[in-house]
């Protein structure tokens, strides 16, 4: 009888310390993507990103707009000020605007 006791203190002191665990690790914000293609989407802070992205670009607020809808629709900003595109894949490389030219900075 002992031992059975003991045996489930074990086993509840381990669940409070993995559920404990798990709680800590827990900084990151998922969003779920419903429909045919389910997957954990992390959330970006799109506008912090795309400032980054645009600040030493020559019309920033035109890049910061186009940036945030591709960050919007992507889920993805690339590193750094320019460049490195296809980091984000071909959502972020093939998105075009109404005359034809890339629009994701």
């Amino acid at each position: 009888m002992v031992s059975r006791c003991l045996i489930l203190l074990m086993v509840v002191l381990f669940c409070i310390a993995q559920v404990s665990s798990d709680a800590k690790t827990g900084d990151h914000q998922t969003q779920v993507v419903r429909g045919a293609n389910r997957r954990l989407l992390p959330l970006l802070d799109c506008g912090a990103l795309c400032k980054d992205r645009c600040s030493l670009h020559s019309r920033p607020n035109v890049c910061t707009r186009a940036c945030g809808t591709c960050c919007f629709r992507c889920k993805c900003v690339p590193p750094g000020t320019s460049g490195n595109k296809e980091v984000c894949g071909t959502c972020y490389t093939d998105m075009t605007t109404h005359g034809n030219k890339t629009k994701c900075p």
